[in-house]
């Protein structure tokens, strides 16, 4: 979702330069985190917030902010929705993303696409989230169709690993 159909690189960016803000610690420049936010050699609870492991009081404050700036920090990267429309007349769709359900479905809906997915699939709903497959395999045991039938299309070395993981085909977009 983030950065593959929607770029949501501001609001994230700002959350967590908010969330940094509850913590007495300087801001970061957004441009930093956004080149790290799908590092995955990175410890991101030390790296975003000094901090060993995300805690319940850092995602509710990331969440505060991305609900209340998440319509106006975000965008469907250009064609996006074309493309949506398009592909929903011939194919099942889905999302699999490490954002939180509630984060996912008020982006989705600010940007009129939700409408598209069968399944959304978000980091609170599974035990493991990606590179884990487990997301993926939620998905395709929901249609009951074969891994060779689908696609994972994603912006970060989390989504092909995720794909790598689970068996299944991927696209990397780089925009």
């Amino acid at each position: 979702m983030d950065g593959t159909l929607i770029d949501s690189s501001s609001v994230i960016a700002n959350a967590i330069n908010h969330v940094r803000g509850k913590l007495s610690l300087e801001p970061m420049p957004n441009r930093e985190i956004i080149a790290c936010i799908n590092n995955t050699k990175i410890h991101a609870p030390s790296y975003f917030y000094e901090a060993p492991s995300f805690t319940k009081e850092h995602e509710n404050w990331f969440q505060e902010y991305y609900t209340d700036h998440h319509n106006i920090d975000t965008a469907l990267y250009d064609g996006v929705g074309e493309l949506l429309e398009k592909l929903s007349l011939t194919h099942s769709l889905s999302v699999a993303t490490n954002a939180y359900q509630l984060s996912a479905m008020q982006i989705l809906d600010a940007n009129d696409i939700s409408r598209y997915f069968d399944i959304i699939m978000c980091a609170d709903i599974v035990t493991h989230a990606k590179p884990h497959r487990e997301m993926l395999d939620v998905i395709v045991e929901h249609y009951g169709e074969d891994r060779d039938k689908f696609v994972v299309i994603g912006d970060g070395e989390r989504d092909i690993m995720a794909a790598q993981n689970a068996g299944v085909d991927s696209i990397l977009v780089d925009w």
